[in-house]
């Protein structure tokens, strides 16, 4: 049965002066799976991503959600949404005066605010300024922003930095109601025990190339002893780090 890919990302290449981010990428995200981007720092994850949401124009290849490039999309924020940077606020706003700019930026109706704050967890706090919100508040504000328009694709960067242990439950919880409503995910993220729990994909990025494109079973293959994804990401990503705990040269 043909996969319905939500997001596809096609030989994609980008340099910043002499330095080639990203290397003649392949990958994408289909509709009711979430799908991990892992890596090391400096691998091209969020250059990707970025590119995905056209912050950033990719020097060579094609990008398409639907099967359609953004610019051909009516009603882009009912199709994707981003949540890229938790930093992307005014600290004096308040977080429903945020979600509601965020709203008429992406074209979707301004009481779609109240709606994502109720489902992120933020509805008590949404007449607090953002400036006051802790890192795991933005964090949800970032998601919520994401999720504004209720698009079919979501994207997201590092959403479970700075959560606690409630709020990393919340996201796996989140996350599973997401994929059940048939929508794609495509997240990047370092937090290998929740990748190892909820991904149904998972793709490895180093140096600016795909490594490892294959599902979460197929990945944990590759790996042993009782932290399999965690043994077989050091495996893939061995020649793709310049650095070693202890500071040797690799």
């Amino acid at each position: 049965m043909p996969r319905d890919r939500g997001i596809a990302v096609s030989g994609v290449s980008k340099r910043f002066g002499d330095t080639v981010v990203v290397d003649d990428v392949t990958l994408g995200a289909d509709a009711g799976s979430l799908t991990y981007l892992l890596g090391p720092n400096g691998a091209g994850k969020t250059t990707v991503l970025r590119m995905i949401a056209g912050l950033t124009a990719p020097d060579a290849g094609t990008i398409t959600v639907e099967g359609r490039s953004l610019r051909a999309i009516p009603q882009l924020g009912r199709a994707i949404g981003f949540g890229l940077n938790p930093f992307a606020h005014h600290p004096k706003h308040t977080a429903r005066r945020h979600l509601k700019w965020q709203a008429r930026l992406a074209g979707v109706p301004a009481d779609e605010a109240d709606r994502v704050l109720e489902l992120v967890g933020l509805a008590p706090v949404a007449g607090r300024l953002t400036g006051r919100f802790s890192y795991g508040m933005l964090q949800r504000l970032g998601i919520a922003t994401a999720l504004l328009g209720d698009p079919r694709s979501v994207v997201l960067d590092e959403p479970a930095n700075g959560l606690d242990v409630e709020g990393t439950l919340w996201l796996r919880e989140l996350f599973a109601t997401l994929t059940g409503q048939g929508k794609t995910l495509l997240v990047a993220s370092h937090s290998l025990s929740e990748v190892e729990i909820t991904a149904h994909r998972i793709i490895i990025m180093g140096k600016g190339r795909v490594l490892t494109d294959a599902s979460r079973d197929d990945v944990l293959a590759l790996g042993s002893g009782p932290r399999r994804l965690e043994s077989a990401y050091l495996e893939i990503t061995r020649t793709s780090v310049d650095y070693v705990a202890g500071g040797s040269a690799r």
